[in-house]
């Protein structure tokens, strides 16, 4: 069953790589950009429309806000690079990858209604003014920081790839009558188990992932928050901010497990196996250039 695990996990990368290849996620971007223009034009009319004192208009917008968050994540975006690469390289639990991903999604919307808010009652500034904001200083910030995650998850891997064994294959285990790594025919412990290779995730690790992404909020959540406060309607926009960040949140959480549960297959059929902890190290440093490689281009265009 292990080797099945593995053997579909690496199709299910191989059929990736052919869809990139096509321009698969090309194609995607570009029907997720049309989306969101369809959406932003339905949160217009939603917008005059509770202003008008349309009490239907508020589902309404919420819901295009929140339809308007699910086609933003599916295009092009750090955040679901981030997750994916974390859960990809990192053994973590579901629950807490899942709310790391949630909380980072939720981050932008705060951040989103901190930048309009002291933008326009502190500073004055405009909607074009919070928007070059974003786009020229807290963007570059965002990406600088997921780089430099993504340079972390790449030295760590590095440093378990050609860390000196440990040895457990020398010493007896008493406990080894229940240890899947355990050799039946000597009795002996010659790798670790999955189990065995989990890591111990600090706090700090998870707010880094989660400041990296939010830091960054949705120029689609400020248009909503710029203009809902010029209307008069402030609370509904910061509504439908939150809106679009929970469909946000709906997608990278759905990156985030997959990436994870690609990990966990790939790693199923070698547990037990001395080669285990050098494979997830080498899952984790891919994880890693990736991170690298796709944040990096950004931060570089950005700059």
């Amino acid at each position: 069953m292990r080797r099945i695990l593995t053997l579909a996990a690496v199709a299910v990368l191989v059929l990736l790589a052919a869809f990139w290849a096509i321009g698969g996620f090309d194609q995607i971007a570009l029907w997720a950009a049309g989306l969101q223009r369809s959406f932003q034009n339905t949160i217009a009319g939603a917008l005059r429309a509770a202003r008008a004192g349309d009490e239907g208009a508020v589902l309404t917008l919420l819901g295009a806000c929140f339809a308007y968050g699910l086609a933003h994540a599916a295009g092009p975006g750090h955040g679901k690079v981030l997750i994916g690469g974390y859960g990809m390289g990192s053994n973590v639990p579901m629950l807490r990858l899942s709310v790391i991903a949630g909380l980072a999604s939720l981050g932008q919307a705060v951040a989103a209604v901190v930048l309009v808010y002291t933008g326009v009652l502190a500073l004055d500034l405009g909607r074009e003014a919070l928007v070059g904001v974003t786009e020229d200083i807290m963007a570059p910030a965002s990406y600088a920081a997921i780089t430099a995650i993504g340079l972390w998850l790449f030295l760590r891997g590095s440093r378990k790839a050609f860390a000196r064994p440990s040895g457990t294959s020398h010493h007896h285990d008493h406990g080894a009558g229940h240890d899947h790594g355990v050799c039946h025919e000597c009795g002996h412990a010659h790798g670790p188990t999955l189990e065995q290779v989990q890591q111990v995730h600090s706090l700090r690790a998870a707010i880094g992932l989660i400041a990296g992404i939010a830091i960054r909020p949705c120029t689609g959540a400020l248009f909503v928050l710029v203009i809902t406060w010029q209307m008069g309607i402030g609370g509904l926009g910061i509504g439908g901010a939150f809106a679009m960040a929970l469909g946000t949140a709906v997608v990278t959480i759905a990156v985030g497990l997959t990436a994870g549960g690609l990990r966990g297959g790939l790693l199923a059929g070698i547990s037990g196996s001395a080669r285990l902890a050098k494979t997830a190290a080498g899952l984790e440093v891919m994880a890693g250039l990736t991170v690298i490689v796709l944040a990096g281009g950004l931060l570089v265009r950005a700059l």
